[in-house]
């Protein structure tokens, strides 16, 4: 049998979501039980199907409360002299300044923040240039949805 990974992983993150959507609006205690093992199953299922061990699956895959949403990762772009700056990451790959969206931060002060941060720059905002749909640019696939907002 062929897997399409891309699919399960599609299924599995919709069921999670599900379950901890329905953790936190459910009042009836039968139904919390439900969706607990609905989040457990979700949880070993990914497990299997990506051969991490099922408690770090539920750390970084259902470790959430509350209605789950997008999660933002800010960029700057910052060119000078046809050029574009770019930082070097802890995994040694290079990308432009940014990071993931402080929740006490507008998407501007998080960015210009994460510039001065990883570049030393203390940068003006100009607009956004681009809203991106990571998972549709960018490999490997996030158990995690995530919008990348790209800033001049």
């Amino acid at each position: 049998m062929v897997v399409n990974d891309k699919k399960w992983i599609d299924w599995l993150v919709r069921l999670q979501s599900l379950a901890q959507a329905g953790l936190a609006y459910s009042r009836d205690k039968y139904d919390i039980e439900r969706f607990e093992e609905i989040r457990e199953i979700s949880v070993s299922m990914m497990a299997e199907l990506s051969q991490v061990p099922a408690q770090k699956v539920a750390d970084l895959f259902a470790n959430e409360t509350g209605y789950q949403t997008p999660k933002i990762d800010t960029r700057a772009a910052i060119f000078q002299d046809d050029k574009i700056l770019l930082v070097q990451e802890s995994n040694g790959k290079w990308a432009l300044p940014g990071g993931w969206c402080d929740v006490d931060q507008s998407v501007a002060e998080n960015t210009l923040k994460e510039v001065k941060e990883e570049a030393g720059i203390d940068a003006i905002l100009e607009r956004v240039i681009a809203i991106q749909d990571r998972e549709k640019h960018n490999q490997p696939v996030s158990a995690h949805k995530i919008c990348k907002i790209f800033s001049l």
